[in-house]
């Protein structure tokens, strides 16, 4: 078994809080914690790369890692320094002052992206949004579209986030349903159907809004070569390709972006979750002048986006994944997980998924739900996420081994027998 604990140079790990035990805080948690969320009932206190603990000192494999929000691990060296010597410096100006932080994270992930500007932000939900009003910016200053008219596509499936606009184009109904009234504008097409979105492109259109992998789906992937078809496409008919990175950018897939994986550059790149390292909240939407110049001082802004704190964890982010190293890591480690979990098709599991350390698979409905599934591999040692039914969602983080891969196969073997 790999301990994390045990390389040179690991901290030494806590041991358990005193008088405190899982069922004390989910009791507490039950009586004071509004119910958006029904976690497993496990309570982790501290963690170190892809390895928690909980309060009465049992250890998981994280192999959900923040729904791609942890690819480096729990408190990487690197970040963590990162953010100490920042707070011992300056937290925070707000956008009214510059800070010698900010403008150095923004080049190095322009050009870790290939692109000229960045817009920095906070959570993802943010960067979509903001995402949406470049598009429609954009539309009616660049492209000309009259002004109330920009419409953007955007997929059937789609997961972008939980504000009203958001939801306004989802088609989950627990996402959905009762926070109308809903923000019009946008025209839903199947994912992966090319003829349909092309279709559904008009002369008031600005931009496909798509995830290169849906993720919160179960890790839906497209067809083959149907980005570089929308690529194709939106270039043809003169509208912006939004590339929404949240979850599949920055190493998950095994390259820097999901779109790599095509040898696809959308317009504009989408970032959040792992870009924060785990610590602080830290999006961005990224793209050349041409598209986000569109913004004048006072359109658009966030009083902690871009933030000294948040643009220091974000730089050091950027550099881990500059050398391509964490991306040659989730590739390999990625094919060893997705041939382990090959070797269950029939044996429970009736689809497997897979791009670089990032898996979706559908168990057999009638043997156990995704849910029933999580609680089962929690007992084992093992955490993941349930999806849509009987689809558990596998994302361990960017540093996890090979043996830690063999607990997480090992384990999932375990509860079909």
């Amino acid at each position: 078994m790999s301990d994390t604990a045990a390389r040179p140079g690991a901290r030494e790990r806590p041991g358990p809080i005193p008088g405190s035990s899982t069922s004390e805080h989910v009791s507490l948690a039950a009586d004071w914690v509004a119910a958006n969320y029904s976690p497993l009932p496990v309570v982790l206190s501290h963690a170190e790369g892809a390895w928690v603990t909980d309060v009465e000192g049992r250890r998981y494999l994280d192999a959900l890692a923040g729904y791609s929000a942890l690819n480096f691990g729990h408190l990487h060296p690197t970040l963590v320094d990162a953010a100490r010597t920042q707070l011992d410096r300056l937290t925070l100006t707000s956008r009214a002052f510059h800070s010698d932080q900010l403008g150095p994270f923004c080049r190095d992930l322009a050009t870790l992206a290939g692109k000229q500007l960045v817009l920095p932000m906070n959570t993802g939900a943010e960067a979509v949004e903001t995402a949406i009003k470049t598009a429609r910016k954009w539309g009616y200053e660049v492209k000309g579209v009259p002004d109330g008219r920009a419409r953007i596509v955007v997929m059937a499936g789609n997961f972008h986030g939980r504000t009203t606009t958001i939801i306004s184009f989802s088609d989950d109904p627990v996402a959905h349903d009762h926070y109308g009234p809903y923000t019009p504008g946008f025209d839903v097409v199947p994912f992966g159907d090319i003829e349909a979105l092309e279709a559904a492109i008009t002369d008031e259109t600005v931009a496909v809004l798509l995830e290169p992998i849906q993720g919160e789906g179960g890790v839906i992937l497209p067809p083959e070569g149907w980005l570089r078809d929308v690529r194709e496409l939106t270039r043809r008919t003169g509208v912006l390709m939004l590339a929404d990175e949240i979850q599949s950018g920055l190493g998950r897939t095994g390259s820097t972006f999901a779109c790599d994986l095509e040898g696809v550059v959308p317009d504009v790149y989408i970032l959040g979750k792992a870009l924060g390292g785990g610590i602080v909240p830290v999006s961005a939407v990224v793209a050349d002048r041409d598209v986000l110049g569109v913004f004048d001082p006072g359109s658009h802004g966030s009083t902690f986006g871009g933030n000294p704190l948040g643009a220091a964890v974000g730089r050091a982010v950027v550099g881990l994944l500059a050398t391509g190293e964490w991306q040659q890591h989730a590739r390999r480690l990625g094919a060893h997980l997705e041939a382990g979990l090959r070797e269950l098709v029939g044996h429970g599991v009736e689809a497997v998924r897979c791009r670089g350390l990032w898996a979706g698979v559908d168990l057999d409905p009638a043997l156990m739900t995704g849910r029933e599934a999580s609680r089962r591999l929690l007992e084992h040692g093992v955490l993941v996420k349930d999806t849509h039914g009987a689809t558990v969602r596998i994302a361990p983080p960017l540093v996890v081994g090979e043996a830690e891969i063999d607990i997480l196969l090992d384990a999932f073997a375990a509860i079909l027998r």
